[in-house]
């Protein structure tokens, strides 16, 4: 095993288990040659932690080292986390995948989405990838407005015919769900806190609750807006393009709600409070890496089933028309 003990020029620590030494070579070099920020890298692997690093620093001023319970928002890898919550639900018996989401959300019916599977809201094939009225911070904290929205939405499309990307509305709806499902009638992400998260005595948050120490917490450094501009692959250069183009899907499906526009606000409590489940994820990678590892080694801690397992192992339904995926307007591979 390599561990760091000595002061970095770019305060790595952490360590490597024979074998993964590379690793830890990839990780420095992209401080030294790749202007990295801070970040850290954790890997299991069989079930063992042989990866488990950490460095550079939390502020954009560099004054400030990333220390190993450094947490930063982690966007959409918290999609993982809220999908891992209805699989524990799928696990209790308590839904099935190709249940329609009108079963146990009557008023979920209207507007032409009365024959949609779970399974088919969960692939981002719902055409429910928008929502047709601007979305504000206290409109998302009223769980009772939000189950009214989203149930008079229409699809964007014909169900199960193509794959859009439902970059918030994934868990919008999957908060809802969770709400009819769940036995206690909790939201998505006290569910997740309490029946995974804290069985696994992991930190990882779904909106960062008041008691977390703000010092933990490494501040966001925003890419420039520019930046979508100057794209040279002419494909990539008008998926940037529609950002700006509010009639669009990927407009539509990206930028509400409104303070998404802006990442700086995502340094402000305000909005990481929101307990959202398709972007607004707090951790780092060892509570990432070890909630994962939990679920591959069989996720006896939290009560995964076989079933469930299965399930996670399947592969994933084609939509019928699957050339591109029509939010982010780029190719679909299955």
């Amino acid at each position: 095993m390599t561990v760091i003990s000595k002061v970095h020029p770019y305060n790595i620590h952490g360590f490597t288990a024979p074998g993964f030494e590379l690793v830890k070579e990839k990780f420095i070099e992209n401080f030294e040659t790749k202007n990295e920020l801070g970040a850290s890298v954790c890997v299991y692997h069989k079930g063992e932690k042989v990866v488990d690093l950490w460095g550079g620093f939390k502020d954009k001023n560099r004054k400030l080292p990333w220390k190993d319970d450094t947490m930063i928002i982690v966007f959409s890898t918290t999609k993982g986390m809220s999908s891992l919550a209805m699989g524990l639900l799928h696990s209790r018996g308590l839904f099935d995948y190709d249940d329609k989401v009108s079963s146990y959300w009557p008023e979920f019916s209207k507007n032409g989405k009365e024959d949609i599977t779970i399974r088919t809201l969960l692939s981002h094939q719902a055409g429910l990838c928008g929502v047709d009225r601007i979305l504000r911070v206290k409109t998302l904290m009223d769980p009772q407005k939000m189950g009214d929205i989203l149930s008079s939405q229409t699809p964007a499309w014909i169900p199960g015919d193509h794959q859009g990307y439902h970059a918030w509305t994934i868990a919008f709806y999957m908060d809802q769900l969770i709400r009819r499902i769940d036995t206690q009638k909790r939201g998505l992400a006290q569910f997740f806190h309490q029946d995974i998260a804290e069985p696994l005595n992991q930190p990882f948050y779904i909106g960062l609750p008041k008691d977390i120490d703000t010092d933990k917490i490494a501040k966001l450094v925003p890419f420039s807006n520019l930046d979508f501009f100057r794209e040279s692959d002419p494909e990539r250069k008008k998926a940037s393009l529609d950002l700006i183009k509010p009639w669009t899907l990927k407009f539509k499906a990206l930028l509400n709600p409104r303070f998404t526009m802006n990442l700086n606000n995502f340094n402000k409590y305000k909005f990481q409070s929101l307990p959202i489940g398709s972007a607004c994820g707090f951790g780092n990678a060892r509570s990432v890496a070890t909630i994962y590892n939990e679920v591959v080694m069989g996720g006896k801690k939290i009560g995964l089933s076989e079933k469930t397992l299965l399930e996670f192992e399947r592969a994933p339904t084609m939509p019928l028309k699957w050339e591109k995926d029509l939010v982010l307007d780029l190719p679909v591979y299955f």
